[in-house]
């Protein structure tokens, strides 16, 4: 807290990014980051919508002057029809949204595993952001290169007996196809006392997409918060991934308040876009 506080002192930003309408005013937009030293781009996890419709999760990205999106199947789901697909992929570009990539997607059969990227290449995807199951590596790399999407598996932090750590994805997919890659969720990481930067930095040819939210503390008793309010470095992740020359997704995925996200997530962004006009300044 005294970090951020002392950030927001000294460059005068804060809550000023956001108007009140909702919309993020300041910083480094989703848009603007492709004139700037920002070589990626700021995105929405669409699980921080999980308690709403398709429609309004997009009208919400909006309000957050946000144009890309990640979808979990709770806004199109994983047996959805070809047409259905189609349907909504039309109401994204009618709102003016990008819908990058899926996930997280769960594969525990072959089966999950077709549909996946049958489903992601319906949708025009350029990456499923996964958790397969070890024994199935072998035949999602199969997957990835017949369908050229990129595969990002997410780690999920304390608990998870699969991929707790970037690292624990990356020792078994180090030799595969280089389209198998991360999803870096800088929250479980620092749930589990890692530092975030210094995991993008380590496997950063294998990131291919980046979860980025705050948390309370540095153990698994660590809950999201709003971005800059808890524990992680913002600032200094946000320089790492400006010098490191990332050029994928930035997505917010605010896991806090459910039923009620809009203002978190406005805070939360309006904190991240004041951070990189002071970096890209």
């Amino acid at each position: 807290m005294t970090d951020r506080r002392d950030f927001l002192k000294t460059t005068g930003l804060g809550l000023a990014a956001i108007t009140a309408s909702g919309m993020v005013a300041a910083g480094c937009s989703s848009e603007t980051a492709k004139k700037t030293d920002c070589r990626f781009q700021l995105g929405i996890a669409s699980y921080s919508f999980r308690e709403f419709p398709v429609e309004e999760a997009l009208e919400m990205s909006r309000r957050l002057d946000i144009s890309r999106i990640s979808f979990k199947d709770f806004h199109l789901p994983l047996d959805a029809t070809d047409e259905e697909i189609a349907d909504t992929v039309a109401l994204c570009k009618e709102k003016g949204i990008t819908l990058y990539g899926g996930g997280v997607i769960y594969m525990r059969t072959r089966e999950d595993v077709d549909n996946a990227f049958r489903y992601a290449k319906a949708a025009g995807m350029d990456v499923i952001i996964g958790v397969p199951n070890h024994e199935l590596l072998a035949y999602v790399e199969e997957k990835v290169k017949a369908y050229d999407i990129k595969l990002a598996i997410h780690n999920h932090g304390p608990g998870d007996q699969l991929y707790p750590s970037a690292e624990s994805a990356w020792r078994l997919i180090k030799d595969m196809d280089e389209r198998m890659g991360l999803c870096v969720d800088i929250g479980h990481t620092k749930r589990i006392n890692r530092d975030p930067k210094e995991d993008v930095k380590e496997f950063f040819d294998r990131v291919y997409d980046i979860h980025i939210k705050d948390v309370t503390a540095a153990s698994e008793e660590g809950t999201t918060c709003e971005v800059g309010r808890g524990v992680i470095d913002i600032p200094a992740f946000l320089k790492l991934v400006i010098d490191m020359e990332y050029s994928g997704t930035v997505a917010l995925e605010y896991e806090k308040d459910p039923d009620d996200p809009l203002a978190g997530m406005a805070e939360s962004l309006g904190y991240i876009k004041g951070v990189l006009a002071t970096l890209t300044q």
